[in-house]
């Protein structure tokens, strides 16, 4: 499978909207979720490492997972996360890890993943009971947000209630959103929602 990320990882740490983005997302997730030092977290999508910076002093550990090797390798060159972060190459809809965390954290993958059933189900089996997910990605959009001719989207966003009903049905409980960030492109503004929950 080809690296749809290879020539978008070179430049991805200075593209001031990723970075808007990346914080807000991180500020987010701190605020709705409790971590603590004992604390295995998995960062789905991790892309360059943004979000997992701003996590990783706050827990034992996070498992980069991400199928962009370029990205990964971005983020494997920032030696203040090498003792506290694994990055794993691999697509965890076909492949699981034999590692279950405390938390699973992702910031704007979802839309990349096909299946989002299939994802959500692959993250419960990831998971301890009582272990929680914060999964922030756009709110349904028109399309606009990514060019026309891009590879590898596949949801124009979603809708909160649609995917609260697959969250339930996967054995999450106490599903809550909130609006994390809110992206201004070309005139047009783009919500970004958090949704946090807990496996039963």
């Amino acid at each position: 499978m080809s690296d749809l990320f290879d020539e978008k990882a070179k430049d991805w740490d200075v593209n001031e909207m990723v970075l808007q983005l990346s914080n807000a997302t991180s500020s987010a997730i701190l605020e709705n979720v409790e971590f603590n030092n004992q604390m295995q977290v998995m960062d789905f999508g991790a892309g360059t490492g943004l979000i997992t910076a701003q996590i990783a002093p706050h827990v034992s550990a996070v498992t980069a997972v991400d199928v962009s090797q370029a990205m990964l390798e971005k983020l494997a060159s920032k030696s203040e996360l090498e003792d506290k972060v694994q990055i794993v190459c691999q697509d965890i809809t076909q492949k699981a890890l034999e590692t279950k965390f405390d938390v699973i954290m992702s910031a704007m993958a979802m839309h990349h993943v096909k299946d989002t059933e299939l994802l959500i189900q692959r993250f419960a089996e990831h998971l301890e009971p009582g272990a929680k997910i914060a999964l922030a990605d756009l709110d349904t959009e028109d399309g606009t947000f990514h060019p026309a001719d891009i590879e590898g989207v596949y949801h124009d966003g979603f809708n909160r209630d649609d995917l609260k009903s697959i969250l339930a049905k996967n054995g999450f409980q106490s599903i809550e959103f909130v609006t994390a960030h809110t992206v201004k492109k070309e005139a047009k503004d783009y919500s970004i929602f958090l949704v946090t929950a807990t496996k039963k």
